[in-house]
């Protein structure tokens, strides 16, 4: 099993660990804590997925120091 996998093994049951003590604490009960501690991660990650692709966007975008080069260089023509 490589090494990254076996790490997000282990924060997987951290994650869940965490969200369902502090779900049980909240609530008093095992049923309520264990819905949060699975719905919460899932939602997490489908947030996680559209947190990626905006930053993809992001990233494509030409830097406004390659337009502002373009716009120097074309001063310099007129």
């Amino acid at each position: 099993m490589s090494l990254d996998l076996i790490k997000t093994t282990t924060y997987l049951v951290i994650h869940l660990t965490v969200g369902f003590t502090v779900a049980y604490v909240l609530t008093g009960s095992v049923a309520l804590a264990g819905g949060i501690a699975l719905i919460e991660p899932v939602i997490n990650a489908v947030a996680f997925f559209f947190h990626e692709q905006a930053w993809k966007r992001v990233q494509a975008r030409p830097s406004r120091e390659s337009g502002r080069a373009w716009s120097a260089g074309q001063a310099n023509f007129a």
